[in-house]
């Protein structure tokens, strides 16, 4: 037990790793930056030795948007979600997760970018996913209409169990011969 009068100091990673606790949200490496009194480059370099810290444990430190959170590590889902009592994951239906994938790969995409590479209207599918909060609006884009830009949210990278877009793997497109891009391969 350590003296109230003298506690024990924490090193960085363990002073990032309490205040991502607490946080509702994530957060901005600049705001917990502001809250320690240390620079954004210290901040970073203690939030790469929490990731490393935890790539073993039951938590994951998940950055999405220049923001950063605790989660719990996708392999410890089914676990968590027998001892709360929860219905197993909803699945996602294929046009679902074809257009997650599009939106994940290209964000951020409009609807009708969605649709043109679908080749299908898309609003149903849009809606749901929205509804899910794995999607949310990121902004209108420039140019006629101003059509309401779209990106996958911090939910969706928990969902499939990634630390950041940075873990999606390689996209391979190759032509059909007949100027489309299927959508498999």
């Amino acid at each position: 037990m350590s003296d109230s009068k003298n506690p024990q100091k924490l090193d960085l990673a363990a002073s990032l790793e309490a205040l991502l606790f607490v946080t509702a949200e994530p957060v901005p490496p600049a705001q917990l930056a502001a809250a320690l009194e240390i620079s954004a480059a210290e901040a970073e370099a203690g939030l790469d030795e929490l990731e490393e810290a935890l790539r073993t444990r039951g938590l994951r430190l998940q950055r999405h948007a220049g923001r950063v959170q605790l989660t719990t590590a996708p392999e410890t889902a089914e676990l968590i979600e027998r001892f709360l009592g929860l219905e197993s994951t909803s699945h996602l239906s294929r046009a679902a997760l074809e257009t997650l994938a599009i939106i994940a790969y290209q964000q951020p995409v409009t609807r009708p970018q969605v649709e043109a590479v679908r080749g299908v209207n898309s609003d149903g599918v849009m809606k749901s996913l929205f509804g899910k909060g794995l999607v949310q609006e990121f902004g209108r884009a420039e140019g006629p209409g101003r059509p309401i830009l779209y990106g996958v949210t911090p939910d969706f990278l928990q969902h499939f169990g990634l630390s950041s877009l940075s873990e999606l793997p390689p996209l391979n497109l190759a032509e059909n011969g007949n100027g489309e891009v299927p959508l498999e391969g």
